[in-house]
């Protein structure tokens, strides 16, 4: 029986910049993977890509590759599949080709998948008869039409199996569903039919997307954010997941010996169920997956095996992440300290809005928090004898209008002097109101999607800049 071992380095673009090394270092590794796009960083991207051509990729991953030299010297079977590609994914590979070419790789193949930006062809697509509907309300897409920053929809491991197939041992891609990083090497590794769609072998590839979908966001199926937590679980050196997967289909969950963190039933169970909707139709590009019936089993020490997980044809349409301007947002918080904290914290917030009144600005929607007295957690009661002697006030206001917003973050200061007693914490710059990018959730037919692979060595990116010959 064949198996791969997939480990996952990042679950986000900020995720702990040493985790990639030392899971390579200690885990064994035949693939590692690494997962950086939330639904709205592709659109933090396409900003950045639209003043500098060469960016919109995302650059953590330049200073992980480099950390990772020595271990892509060390173990020649070690390959790399990341979506840090972004919004430029051919200007990310030409970048980290530069690294590798100066660390004296310069043979390393690296594969980049593209096709998943539609945002040049959404008038293209609107006249072939795509809607864009907003995927819950149904709301046409005409009401946003003109403020629509970047629309990317979610390929498939199609573009990862072919990089691989091409002798790849880095594969850079854009915006694919995150279980596609592992189910792409899967498929590749364990020869599993993938071109023959009639025969393709549905529960094998939902195995391999439910380890994807495990491991897809890092530590927190290791420990992080488990709700049994306690502190002797360090975390401080939490080891990241690593996925077992075998050609019949097993998975075994698991982390690099003697690392912190926890790989048990019930932290594999938490991540199991996140982020996934109807467990009955976990949707991806690659297959429907069916995680009613999954079993987890402890099998040994900080390995969970999972099983029966049921696949079935994919839907006709993709995912479409589009994200569009919509206005400004500013926050700002002050301490307040003493006695009557709360009550003297919200008269403060109050006074925040009656001057903006009575300057005649009026924002479109404000929100107070008084943190420290429950309110991040509402409908939760507090003790009864609750009292807390100091409290952060923060205000929070949104608004179609940059001006009303740099008017509202002026209303803080004055409160030292001319608020409530025991107002404190307000040291460093004045708040700045910044753009607001809002989620359009919607879907397009498979049919549209062109993704392209483009294959080179390290060499020949960097020479090329990532541009196309």
């Amino acid at each position: 029986m064949k198996s791969i071992r997939v480990g996952n380095g990042a679950g986000f673009w900020g995720d702990n910049l040493d985790a990639p090394r030392r899971l390579c270092e200690a885990g064994r590794l035949d693939y590692l993977t690494l997962e950086y796009l939330a639904e709205l960083t592709m659109s933090i991207l396409a900003h950045q890509k639209s003043r500098d051509p060469s960016a919109g990729w995302v650059t953590d991953f330049g200073e992980v590759i480099a950390s990772l030299v020595p271990s892509l010297r060390a173990q020649p079977g070690l390959k790399i599949v990341t979506n840090a590609g972004g919004m430029n994914p051919r200007g990310c590979a030409a970048a980290i080709a530069d690294v590798l070419v100066q660390q004296g790789l310069p043979d390393i193949v690296i594969g980049a998948v593209s096709g998943d930006n539609l945002f040049p062809r959404l008038d293209e697509l609107l006249r072939a008869g795509e809607s864009f509907a907003h995927f819950e309300t149904g709301q046409p897409i005409d009401s946003i039409r003109n403020r629509i920053v970047s629309a990317n929809a979610y390929l498939g491991a199609g573009g990862i199996v072919e990089s691989l197939a091409g002798g790849a041992r880095i594969v850079m891609t854009g915006r694919v569903a995150d279980a596609s990083l592992t189910l792409g090497p899967a498929v590749y590794e364990l020869g599993w039919n993938w071109l023959d769609w009639a025969q393709r072998d549905w529960d094998r590839l939902a195995a391999a997307t439910v380890a994807g979908h495990l491991i897809e966001c890092g530590a927190q199926c290791t420990g992080g954010m488990f709700s049994a937590w306690r502190p002797e679980i360090s975390l401080s050196d939490v080891g990241y997941p690593i996925a077992e997967i075998s050609d019949d289909g097993r998975v075994i969950i698991t982390k690099p010996p003697e690392s912190g963190g926890t790989v048990n039933v019930e932290t594999v169970a938490e991540q199991l169920v996140y982020e996934i909707g109807d467990p009955t139709h976990y949707l991806t590009p690659d297959v429907d997956t069916d995680f009613s019936h999954v079993r987890l089993s402890q099998v040994g020490i900080d390995r969970v095996e999972v099983s029966h997980a049921r696949g079935a044809p994919p839907p006709e349409t993709l995912k479409v992440s589009l994200a569009y301007q919509d206005g400004f947002m500013a926050a700002a918080t002050l301490v307040v300290c003493g006695p009557n904290a709360v009550e003297n914290a919200r008269a403060a917030a109050a006074m925040i809005l009656d001057r903006l009144a009575s300057a005649g600005v009026r924002l479109a929607r404000t929100h107070v928090e008084i943190l420290g007295n429950g309110d991040t957690l509402p409908g939760l009661a507090m003790s009864p004898a609750s009292d807390p002697w100091d409290v952060v006030l923060r205000v929070s206001a949104a608004d179609r209008s940059r001006a009303a917003l740099e008017r509202f973050v002026r209303e803080f200061a004055p409160l030292v002097t001319a608020g409530p007693p025991g107002i404190t914490g307000y040291t460093g710059g004045r708040a700045k109101p910044h753009p607001v990018l809002a989620y359009w959730p919607t879907t397009v037919s498979r049919a549209q999607l062109n993704p392209e692979v483009v294959m080179r060595t390290a060499k020949e990116w960097a020479s090329t800049g990532g541009k196309s010959k």
